[in-house]
This record gives structure tokens, C-alpha cells and sequence, in this order.
């Protein structure tokens, strides 16, 4: 299919049609965590788990990623585990760790829940070239990187 990139934009436009997006994601967000019975940081960490695939995650790397204590971490992890979310196993290398999996029955849910929205996406990106889209691909990489460096010194000051 033709490439269908709009005229050039400056930057500045660009960055409002950004948060634009963003503003909009969050919202949906919110709104796919709450028809999960869940919220949004629990939805989060349940999404972090699943990245991980079949390597179980620790408590500690799901607050370190999500950026909340370890406390606040058991707490989302005792709501995932009571929502069918997730279970939570003995770190056989050390009896203090826990290792979070996800429950198969659980990821189905959040994959019905999605699916939609992923549908249209894939129906706009149908939209762009190869290359276009390899742009895109490379953009959203590089920017969220620059994010989650920007996130951590902002967190270390």
C-alpha cells in the first residue's frame, strides 16, 4: 500500500499530537484496567509479567519497573493473586525471593480486553509503508528509552 505520511509537521506540532496520544492512551488505559477489575498500576505490573514470558519476574523487579516500593509491590501482587492474576512461587535460588507468573486464564482476559484496540492498530500501521512503519518502530524504541533515561535521573534528583 502507497505511504500515506501527512505533510511535514514542526517538531512542536508533533510533540502536541504526542501528548495528544498520550493523554488519550491513559485514558484508555484506565478504562481497560477497570473492565479488569484492576488499576492501572496493578495493569502495569501484570503487563510486565507477561513480557517476561515464561521467565518468572521478582517482586523486586516489578516495583523496580513500575516504580513503587517494595511494599507497595506486595500489595499489588496480593490484588493480582486474589483477581486470578497471577501466582506467586519460592525463588528456588533463594527461599526469600518470589518469582510472579502469570495465570494463563488471566493473560486470555487481558489479551480479549486489548484485541480490539490492536485490531485498528494493526489496520492504521496497514496504512504505511515497510519502511514508514520501520520509522515508526525505530521512533517509538528510541523515545521510550529516552523517557525511561529522563524517568530514572528524574527519580535520582
Amino acid at each position: 500500500m502507497e505511504g500515506t505520511i501527512r505533510p511535514a509537521s514542526s517538531p512542536a506540532e508533533a510533540i502536541s499530537a504526542m501528548d495528544h496520544l498520550i493523554a488519550t492512551s491513559m485514558i484508555g488505559q484506565q478504562e481497560f484496567a477497570r473492565n479488569l477489575g484492576l488499576s492501572v498500576t496493578d495493569l502495569i505490573c501484570f503487563a510486565y509479567v507477561l513480557e517476561a514470558g515464561d521467565a518468572p519476574v521478582s517482586a523486586g523487579d516489578l516495583a523496580a519497573r513500575a516504580h513503587v516500593t517494595t511494599g507497595a509491590v506486595t500489595g499489588i501482587l496480593n490484588r493480582l493473586e486474589r483477581g486470578g492474576f497471577v501466582t506467586r512461587q519460592p525463588d528456588p535460588a533463594d527461599r526469600r525471593r518470589v518469582r510472579v507468573v502469570a495465570v494463563p486464564a488471566a493473560e486470555e482476559r487481558v489479551r480479549a480486553v486489548y484485541e480490539p484496540y490492536y485490531a485498528r492498530l494493526a489496520q492504521l500501521f496497514a496504512e504505511y509503508t515497510p519502511d514508514e512503519v520501520a520509522v515508526l518502530s525505530d521512533w517509538f524504541s528510541r523515545a521510550g528509552a529516552l523517557a525511561a533515561g529522563y524517568l530514572e535521573e528524574s527519580c535520582e534528583s
